[in-house]
């Protein structure tokens, strides 16, 4: 199955009924694919066009801003996430200005500690987090259960630099204190950059069953 096919069976996991796919480069080919997956999809999908996709990720999720309901389940397209996870991320209610960014504990098992997002935290609250960190607690899985409290922050660093990745809005909301963290506990992500990554997504999803 297609990364981004699964991706969009993960967020029917979590009980989304409508799907917003930002896309930018090789537009066509993904939106072909998305028309013909429709059949095999519950989910109502959408796209969106953005066309500043060479910039940080921040940006794709602003352009999707009036698609969005006040509180909305961000996932990477290229992030594989188990069904327990999205539904876990389903059930949550985040901050009622904030958001909550699902992390994995256990940091001695992630497959490529080194392009990993880390996590530093205090309880349930995010410190710090980036790819760079060198004291951190836990890892970014790729999804998070926002509210416009992200779209606020995103807004605020954009307008600052012309420029917004996600993690700077976590910042700025982690600054505030409207930032937390849901531990996945035993459930199953991977970021798929490589083939290697891929592969071993593949071996997991396949030991599980899914």
């Amino acid at each position: 199955m297609p990364v981004l096919k699964r991706a969009l069976r993960q967020l029917e996991m979590a009980g989304c009924e409508r799907i917003v796919v930002v896309v930018g480069h090789r537009r066509e080919e993904i939106e072909a694919a998305l028309q013909l997956w429709k059949p095999d999809l519950r989910a109502r999908i959408e796209t969106v066009f953005n066309p500043e996709h060479r910039l940080k990720n921040g940006v794709s999720l602003l352009v999707a801003r009036e698609r969005l309901e006040r509180r909305f389940l961000l996932a990477m397209a290229d992030h594989v996430v188990g069904g327990e996870v999205m539904r876990l991320a389903g059930a949550h209610v985040p901050p009622p200005t904030g958001a909550t960014l699902l992390v994995d504990r256990r940091v001695d098992r992630v497959f490529d500690i080194d392009d990993a997002t880390k996590v530093r935290t205090a309880g349930d609250r995010i410190l710090r987090i980036g790819k760079e960190l060198e004291e951190f607690d836990a890892i970014d899985t790729g999804v998070f259960v926002g509210t416009t409290g992200l779209l606020d922050a995103l807004g605020e660093v954009y307008a600052e630099g012309g420029d917004a990745s996600l993690s700077e809005g976590v910042q700025r909301l982690a600054a505030a204190g409207a930032m937390t963290v849901l531990d996945i506990g035993d459930g199953f992500w991977q970021d798929v950059d490589d083939a290697a990554m891929l592969a071993q997504a593949e071996r997991e999803l396949a030991r599980r069953g899914e």
